[in-house]
């Protein structure tokens, strides 16, 4: 068969969402209800999709890894091309996933591929993958996040007006940054945050939350909210620095999205996403986290861009292989390992998508109707929080039978 149903697997991080508040919640156990029941005092915080050996989606009939069948047939389930490209016989070149975010997620940057490989040749407790992670985000429903830095002349006027800024970075790298705010001066005041003494960051948090109280102005009301709002989930935490003052603060509405580049900082605040990356589990961490945080690793491999927030969202283009009654709107990254898809229906009605010359994951995440495959007779019903696995070259008909919604979401790799 070239397309059929798989069942992925969810992951419970506290930082998700509870019962089934949580999408990934939803999805998992309507697509795997044997073995998925909801509780709802659990976070479910991702659902994944794909061949990574942490979390291997399973095909639906059979009960066994969607790698082993791959690995059976290569040309007929990757692609001579996307073989030739990565080099894999059984593995999808990117990992998709659900997310459903309560808490705000560690800050974060992932490595290139040679800082990868590096990292794994050395410490492969903590960086189990010797690949690089570019991922992005579109947004399901209402979506904030950090994205990279903030402009130099925003960070300047922070550490103008906000004395516990430039009280944790010290007088010496606040005066050279307002001197002369560059990417070198950036990375001097981002390594002084970063590599401060927890109690001392501790004392100047517990000060710089009660200015955002008192004098909500002085931030603007949205930024004092944001630090007081993540104060609550992580008290005291220099997250308040190196995020709230020093990122992006990134908000998407449904359907949206933004492409993260590696050596780029970011971090996941609230929301629920359809999240693409390279098969890598790869983290470098740096607040907002009881986890490992490497600060040496991270102050040294970040690229310091600073581009405005409109300038980290990833805009749709046309997809004009896809046709009928469907919109489609297609998420196409600057990197080779995959594109993302979003296929919405208002009404009833059927559309065609030609083939792709490479694998394609696709689930449902609004409404129900039925995915085909007609040269080889195969109808499946197509239901929110189905997962279905789509060969190579195989040309697919979505059909939806109601006059509801019908919304899914396509991740492929085309070498």
């Amino acid at each position: 068969m070239s397309v059929f149903r798989v069942v992925g697997g969810p992951q419970n991080y506290a930082w998700g969402k509870l019962g089934s508040s949580s999408a990934v919640a939803r999805y998992a156990a309507a697509n795997d209800p044997e073995h998925v029941k909801i509780d709802e005092n659990t976070p479910y915080a991702e659902l994944w999709m794909g061949t990574h050996p942490k979390v291997p989606t399973i095909v639906y009939e059979t009960g066994k890894p969607l790698s082993e069948l791959i690995a059976q047939n290569p040309s007929k389930y990757l692609g001579d091309k996307v073989i030739a490209k990565f080099g894999s016989s059984k593995e999808l070149p990117f990992l998709y996933k659900v997310l459903s975010i309560k808490k705000v997620l560690s800050i974060q940057a992932h490595p290139d591929k040679k800082l990868a490989q590096q990292l794994h040749a050395s410490d492969p407790e903590h960086y189990p993958d010797d690949n690089h992670k570019p991922e992005m985000a579109v947004a399901i429903t209402d979506f904030e996040a950090f994205c990279g830095f903030k402009p130099l002349a925003a960070i300047k006027h922070e550490l103008e007006t906000i004395p516990e800024f430039a009280e944790l970075v010290g007088e010496k790298a606040t005066k050279d940054f307002i001197a002369n705010p560059s990417k070198e001066n950036l990375k001097n005041v981002f390594h002084r945050v970063m590599s401060s003494d927890e109690t001392f960051i501790a004392e100047v948090a517990t000060k710089l939350v009660k200015r955002s109280v008192e004098e909500p102005s002085l931030f603007g009301n949205e930024l004092a909210d944001l630090i007081q709002r993540l104060n609550e989930q992580f008290p005291k935490d220099v997250g308040l620095f190196c995020g709230c003052l020093m990122l992006n603060h990134c908000n998407l509405k449904s359907g949206e999205a933004m492409f993260l580049q590696a050596r780029e900082p970011h971090a996941y605040i609230s929301g629920d996403i359809m999240e693409c990356m390279a098969a890598s589990d790869n983290v470098i961490r740096a607040g907002f986290t009881p986890k490992f945080k490497d600060v040496e690793v991270l102050v040294s491999s970040l690229t310091y861009s600073t581009n405005p927030v409109e300038e980290q969202k990833q805009p749709p283009a046309p997809f004009p292989r896809g046709s009928g009654d469907a919109k489609f709107a297609l998420y196409d990254p600057p990197i080779d390992e995959f594109s993302v898809l979003h296929i919405k229906f208002d009404n009833a009605g059927k559309a065609q998508m030609k083939g792709i010359d490479g694998p394609s994951i696709v689930i449902v995440t609004e409404g129900t109707g039925k995915l085909n495959q007609n040269d080889e007779n195969i109808s499946l019903d197509a239901f929110e929080g189905g997962v279905y696995f789509i060969a190579p070259g195989a040309e697919v008909e979505l059909v939806n039978e109601s006059s509801k919604p019908f919304i899914l979401y396509r991740a492929f790799c085309e070498a």
